[in-house]
């Protein structure tokens, strides 16, 4: 894939994109207090005195916190590192108690790393991660409560934070917007975040600039703050893009400055001049020693990895015989890849994939819950296909199955018995209806004598519809082709 290419009367320029994506850390207590991270409270009621910045107050790491990032660092195929720190990061804003963030700056709990993403012509593409940090999140500002005052909610202020930057490397909104998905995967099938970012637990700043193509090195970026859609990310970056290639094409400069996504109109609109690190007068953080993670540690977290979407997707292909496509949708969510491991477990997977990706999903859809909610579980699905294969019911009377079991909740076995549905498969029986359709319709049977054998499907349905679709297909069919030959 080249990527997104802006062409002009003039020039072609491409989009130089890199991403800060906050992910809130799952633990039970915030990084540096004992208060609660349970989301959903009333405003304040998950407040330590380590949150609200009370004078005196010293922070106290939390060893789930840390645990949490070392596990999601080896998920990004990143480096550990064995020593990091905490800094102060000054700056006066109304829901930061404190004055300033404890983060890490210089030297922060993960390095390198590397997450390869799929694109949309059948390639794969590495994004490199710069770093990974970890930090303690602000407290929300609410604006639209009353018109004269803004209200503050510090539950949030102190909840974990894990800080992934990724080196420059996106050239199409698109590749940003499938490494966001990728990242969301891995971070819900490791259980160090749940991902939402319409809840805020998972949120992305997009950095933009653009060059010409051909030309060396990086002109002038602008960043947009807590992008919240993966949607909104797409459309930010080609917005954003499109912007700088006007600004420079009627003979402008680009600021660098910090800007703001408006999902209503598609632009983006200046928050503030864009800062620099040493505006922060970061230092080191007085209260907290280093932190040094030992060989044991790091190898007791190790044991803890899950399979990853990676990993996953290339066993349900090479094993289980899935197709490429099949695999990435069944393997982009933890909970639906456990539920199809779990129908397919000693089945024909192609099929159980099949279903699943058919009429289970568009249930899941019409009814508008998570996998987690479905009233068919995953053995009952797997005894589905099982009926089918031993050619106990048809594929058609299987969909008339499948609508009774999301009804009911059922298994589709006690279904099949109390209904009747069985198939029938004695060809004597079979044959006597095939005669009668015969017998019934020799207009028909001399049209197809006569060359017309399209008629065939319809001498079928005649037979299906007369058998109340109870017939073996293959058995009509060849009885069928005996007779009417």
């Amino acid at each position: 894939m080249s990527g997104m290419i802006i062409e002009t009367a003039n020039n072609k320029w491409e989009v130089i994109c890199g991403l800060e994506i906050h992910c809130q850390i799952i633990s039970k207590s915030k990084m540096f207090s004992g208060a609660s991270t349970e989301f959903g409270a009333d405003a304040n009621e998950h407040v330590s005195f380590v949150d609200a910045g009370m004078p005196g107050m010293l922070p106290t790491l939390n060893k789930m916190c840390v645990r949490q990032a070392v596990k999601t660092g080896m998920g990004l195929n990143a480096a550990i590192n064995k020593y990091s720190e905490f800094s102060r990061k000054n700056y006066f804003y109304a829901d930061l108690p404190q004055g300033y963030q404890i983060t890490q700056f210089k030297y922060p709990i993960v390095g390198e790393g590397k997450v390869t993403i799929d694109l949309v012509d059948g390639s794969s593409k590495d994004i490199g991660i710069e770093r990974m940090h970890i930090e303690q999140d602000a407290g929300k500002s609410i604006h639209d409560m009353a018109p004269d005052k803004s209200f503050i909610d510090l539950n949030r202020a102190g909840v974990g934070l894990m800080e992934i930057v990724t080196k420059p490397d996106f050239r199409a909104p698109e590749e940003a917007g499938e490494f966001l998905r990728k990242l969301r995967s891995i971070v819900r099938y490791l259980g160090t975040c749940d991902g939402n970012m319409d809840e805020g637990s998972m949120r992305c700043d997009v950095n933009v600039s653009v060059r010409k193509v051909g030309e060396d090195g990086y002109r002038t970026r602008c960043e947009m703050k807590n992008v919240n859609s993966v949607k909104f990310v797409v459309q930010a970056i080609e917005n954003e893009a499109k912007r700088h290639v006007e600004v420079y094409e009627s003979g402008g400069q680009i600021a660098q400055e910090t800007r703001q996504f408006d999902p209503v109109s598609g632009q983006t609109k200046v928050m503030r001049k864009k800062e620099f690190a040493h505006d922060y007068r970061y230092f080191p953080e007085p209260d907290l020693p280093p932190l040094i993670l030992d060989d044991a540690f790091i190898e007791e977290v190790k044991k803890e990895m899950v399979e990853l979407p990676d990993a996953k997707k290339t066993r349900f292909v090479n094993e289980l015989g899935l197709t490429k496509y099949d695999a990435s949708v069944l393997c982009e969510n933890k909970e639906i890849a456990d539920f199809f491991e779990a129908a397919s477990q000693g089945r024909d997977a192609k099929k159980v994939a099949n279903w699943m990706m058919g009429d289970f999903f568009a249930m899941l859809n019409e009814k508008k819950i998570g996998i987690e909610e479905s009233p068919v579980s995953a053995e009952n699905l797997g005894k589905l296909v099982d009926l089918i294969s031993q050619n106990v019911i048809s594929g058609k009377i299987a969909k008339d199955v499948f609508v009774l079991m999301v009804e009911s909740g059922e298994n589709p076995e006690k279904i099949v018995e109390e209904k009747g549905l069985k198939q029938v498969t004695d060809s004597g029986a079979i044959e006597a209806i095939v005669e009668k359709v015969i017998a019934a319709n020799p207009a028909n049977v001399e049209a197809y004598r006569g060359g017309k054998t399209g008629l065939m499907g319809w001498f079928v349905g005649q037979v299906m519809k007369e058998s109340q679709g109870k017939a073996n297909p293959g058995v009509v069919n060849s009885l069928l082709k005996e007779k009417l030959g």
